[in-house]
């Protein structure tokens, strides 16, 4: 397959070890990866705060550059919710809707494979973000994946489905609110005694990472796509 990488704003400014981990993931699974450097935002932010005609203007952008591929990829429940539920609502088209899917859901559902030959042991608890949960019903999809991960340790997580407070301008807005949400997300993290917290969103991983460091809590917040990419050839090593 001529797969696309979109990125996401969060991702290519933040965390270009994702992106990274999604095109060598991809290529090792046998799809021909490419990264369109016109890519730009979703819109969501645009959209959720209330500016629809700079967010349409953004969908029809991402709708004609990623018109060519059999698929376009994204390491972002978040982003892909935005594709797939508002963009028919803003373009009058389901056409980029047609052909984006989110990491997890692409590669249990379009390359019918949970065993991706990784290797990552650590004791892990997974999140699952609330867009990809809710909106894109991604399922048990990403936990599919890590139960087949060699050498890794999947511990469930108390009240998983409760969101961590981010919400991206919610965290800012009502910003007490959020630092409350943070706090019970983190307090199920740490009874878990996990190494590692993994989810398919980095936007949500920023935002407990943050509160688990200022907590010195132990634990590392590692996307899902740098986990399923570890190989005991290549491993993932935490960022100094």
């Amino acid at each position: 397959m001529r797969v696309a990488l979109f990125a996401t704003c969060v991702t290519d400014t933040l965390y270009p070890r994702t992106g990274q981990a999604v095109v060598r993931l991809l290529e090792r699974l046998g799809c021909e990866v490419d990264f369109p450097e016109a890519q730009t935002c979703c819109g969501q932010m645009h959209y959720n705060t209330g500016y629809p005609r700079h967010a349409t203007a953004l969908a029809g952008d991402y709708e004609r550059i990623f018109a060519e591929y059999d698929a376009v990829v994204a390491p972002s429940g978040s982003c892909v919710g935005m594709v797939r539920e508002i963009y028919p609502k803003l373009l009058g088209s389901a056409r980029a809707a047609s052909y984006s899917h989110e990491l997890s859901e692409f590669l249990v559902d379009v390359l019918g494979v949970t065993d991706v030959g990784a290797y990552f042991p650590h004791r892990v608890t997974y999140h699952p973000t609330c867009h990809s949960l809710r909106m894109l019903k991604v399922g048990d999809r990403p936990q599919r994946l890590l139960r087949a991960v060699r050498g890794l340790e999947l511990v469930e997580l108390p009240e998983a489905e409760s969101c961590c407070g981010f919400g991206g301008t919610f965290a800012i807005k009502n910003s007490d609110t959020s630092s409350a949400m943070l706090a019970d997300k983190i307090s199920g993290i740490t009874r878990t005694g996990a190494e590692v917290l993994t989810a398919g969103d980095n936007s949500c991983l920023m935002h407990i990472g943050g509160g688990l460091s200022r907590l010195r809590a132990g634990v590392n917040p590692v996307h899902l796509a740098e986990i399923l990419s570890s190989t005991e050839e290549e491993p993932w090593q935490a960022v100094a």
